[in-house]
């Protein structure tokens, strides 16, 4: 058995009783593994309410402004903002230490089957945030975190705080099971989370976005993990499999992972090629 991550350091946990999650939710959670393991797709679940509204919506007031979140290193294939620490805000400690609680891990348990853990670092997660022109290209994600060989990624916890989110935005999330397969579009509603799963063919991303001035996409995403014993899983970054790309584009995405491998070898491993 592999050690959980140390979280001797972090806020104190939420008792069952007080995790700010909906009670429903807690409560539903072995009856909602069906629902999510039967889901096209792949398995996956949307969860509207899924916050204390009052939790929510001080997460949505303290979300940190586009000036102070860098520009995601997602290179030719994405245009967004992102910020892994979520504990500067009195709202981000409080959900920090709610999504790296035993409670969660067990409520992640009941709904999918799998003893998952949350990473506390945020590694490549955190506040999202998407302006006008923003996109992210379909893609599947890093399977072995990039800092610790034997935690596998297995859980996509994305929250979306957005109100009064129009359809002509865009920003939907996209999910599908392989490059040209059938998509499931999923709008980024205020206090909407998405529990779902990342493996190989779990393709998600989101359109070029048509947004009018003071109008942007914000989240926040948790990942979730299972120990493995190293070496079992071969580590791959990111898979990206843009749609109606270019042909020089198609070609990088395809020779990324090689890349990257050349990349690390000769410069080290970075946060922006493990995304």
């Amino acid at each position: 058995m592999h050690p959980r991550p140390d979280h001797t350091d972090d806020p104190p946990s939420f008792g069952a009783t007080s995790l700010p999650v909906a009670r429903r939710w807690i409560d539903d959670g072995p009856a909602l593994r069906h629902q999510f393991l039967a889901a096209e797709p792949f398995p996956h679940l949307v969860l509207d309410g899924f916050l204390d509204p009052g939790l929510a919506q001080r997460l949505h007031d303290e979300f940190p402004t586009s000036e102070s979140m860098p520009r995601s290193r997602d290179y030719v294939f994405g245009d967004k903002r992102e910020l892994s620490s979520i504990e500067g805000s009195e709202a981000g400690a409080e959900f920090h230490a709610a999504m790296t609680s035993p409670e969660f891990a067990e409520l992640l348990q009941s709904i999918t089957g799998f003893d998952v853990f949350v990473d506390p670092s945020f590694h490549g997660g955190g506040y999202h945030l998407g302006l006008d022109g923003g996109y992210l290209d379909q893609h599947v994600d890093f399977n072995v975190h990039p800092l610790h060989r034997s935690w596998l990624r297995t859980l996509n916890v994305l929250l979306y705080l957005n109100h009064d989110w129009d359809p002509s935005f865009g920003g939907q999330l996209l999910i599908r099971s392989s490059p040209d397969g059938q998509v499931t579009e999923i709008e980024p509603l205020f206090n909407r989370a998405v529990l779902m799963l990342t493996a190989d063919s779990t393709y998600h991303g989101f359109r070029r976005m048509h947004l009018p001035d003071g109008v942007a996409r914000r989240s926040i995403a948790t990942y979730a993990y299972q120990s493995i014993d190293e070496g079992t899983v071969r580590p791959r970054t990111t898979g990206w499999a843009p749609e109606s790309a270019p042909a020089w584009k198609r070609l990088l995405a395809r020779r990324y992972d090689g890349l990257v491998r050349i990349k690390n070898r000769f410069f080290g491993s970075g946060t922006a090629d493990n995304r």
